[in-house]
């Protein structure tokens, strides 16, 4: 009688949420991907929900602010450079072992199961040796043992440490400033105001905004008002944007205003709802259909507009608006806790590109007001070419307009004061919990 042959154990396989982190990082590194696009998407896709859904966003989010750190640990114990695809395995197994309470056999175990799943199994021994050698410091072990300098430690390129010290013109703080762009963000919500308010939002009511509710965990999506349209998702930053916009006093009528580069839509949907408080309506123009079709979506429940326009050629006369918002595009990186891809995304010669854009938009803005109006400028990035250096080199050609201080438009930000410009406003992680937003309020005379 032959005895049946004994069934070997079945591989242990991997969690859909991790399979998820790995395929969203694949994305952002082959198709130039945003990982906060297509992170929700995924999950979605595969109804990955709960805390499924929470594991793999730390996965994504804190494997792309550590990769820097990740990448100089890895490639010190491997000796040579992996595969791409490999590597991006064994940047969420290092950030599982260095910055997550996973145990050190499930992280290990579970990065060489993904990488046979994903990859194949030839490279699963390689895999396996590389994340055993990781486990033998914790990471600030490692940051000692590679004697790593703030740009490795802190996970940012070097360009972009200079960039910030030099915007930031306080050395005491800059180890602060890198530390909070890699800490995950809270989900802030705005109330809009007249369709929603802070009381109805779930969560905790913020300092540095009026309008700001902070969750602490759940689905944004599933909150009605921000189903709704009458509430969003939006950084407290952000939001003190438009309010401060709206707060500034104009000479004379106030019954139109305009957001000249409005995509995808946050903005301009406060905006919309505070025009409307005031007996006057908003213009949203965007460049992109696509992103048009966005802002009308954020605009849904306002009674503003949108249209579809080149902002350095507006189809509106000269003088036509009595408030104007520049949310220029930007370097954007004063959001890095948000988009972390960024950071290694960028160069120094994006942000020469864009200044030129920046000063163009800010001109058009100045002609699309009439006098007695006025203009805030606005970036998510707090890089000098791209804030005080644009706003100087406007100024310096237009005798028909003039700065004015837009610190007191903003009372609920302490210490906000620009360093390198005289009346304007910058916000920072470290010191306001916010995006690193700029703003500085220009008057047509």
């Amino acid at each position: 009688m032959s005895r049946a042959p004994k069934k070997l154990p079945d591989r242990p396989k991997v969690d859909p949420a991790r399979l998820a982190a790995y395929d969203v990082l694949a994305a952002v590194r082959e198709d130039d991907a945003y990982a906060n696009l297509v992170l929700p998407q995924v999950l979605r896709e595969r109804q990955i929900g709960g805390r499924d859904a929470a594991f793999a966003t730390e996965l994504v989010g804190g494997t792309l602010r550590g990769q820097g750190s990740y990448d100089a640990i890895i490639d010190h114990v491997v000796g040579r450079r992996p595969d791409a695809a490999v590597r991006d395995a064994l940047r969420l197994g290092a950030h599982q072992l260095l910055a997550m309470r996973v145990p050190d056999h499930a992280a290990v175990t579970s990065t060489v199961e993904l990488v046979r799943a994903r990859v194949g199994h030839r490279p699963a021994g390689f895999t396996n040796a590389v994340m055993r050698k990781i486990t033998g410091h914790d990471l600030d072990g490692w940051m000692d043992e590679l004697d790593a300098p703030p740009a490795v430690r802190h996970s940012h390129p070097d360009w972009i440490v200079e960039s910030l010290g030099r915007a930031l013109d306080r050395p005491g703080e800059l180890d602060a400033l890198l530390t909070a762009d890699n800490e995950r963000p809270r989900v802030t919500l705005v109330a809009r105001p007249g369709l929603s308010s802070v009381e109805e939002l779930p969560g905790e009511p913020l300092a540095i905004s009026p309008l700001a509710a902070v969750m602490d965990s759940g689905d944004p999506g599933e909150v009605p008002a921000v189903r709704d349209g009458r509430a969003g998702v939006q950084d407290a930053g952000s939001q003190l944007v438009a309010l401060a916009l709206s707060r500034a006093a104009v000479d004379g009528r106030d019954q139109r205003w305009l957001d000249l580069c409005a995509g995808p839509g946050g903005k301009a949907a406060l905006l919309a709802a505070l025009a409307g408080g005031q007996a006057a309506r908003l213009l949203a123009n965007e460049r992109q259909p696509h992103r048009a079709r966005l802002v009308a979506q954020a605009m849904r429940a306002t009674t503003g507009d949108v249209v579809t326009g080149d902002g350095l050629r507006p189809p509106w006369p000269e003088g036509s608006f009595d408030r104007v918002l520049v949310d220029a595009p930007c370097s954007g990186l004063g959001a890095l806790r948000r988009r972390p891809e960024s950071r290694w995304r960028r160069t120094p010669e994006d942000v020469a590109g864009l200044v030129p854009l920046q000063v163009a938009l800010l001109t058009s803005a100045l002609d699309s007001v009439r006098p007695g109006g006025v203009v805030l400028y606005a970036t998510c990035s707090p890089v000098v070419e791209e804030t005080a250096g644009v706003v100087e080199k406007v100024l310096a050609n237009r005798p028909d307009a003039q700065m004015e201080d837009a610190r007191p438009l903003v009372p609920e930000a302490h210490d906000a004061g620009s360093a390198h410009l005289e009346g304007a406003v910058q916000l920072w992680p470290h010191r306001h919990g916010t995006d690193a937003m700029f703003m500085a309020l220009l008057r047509r005379t």
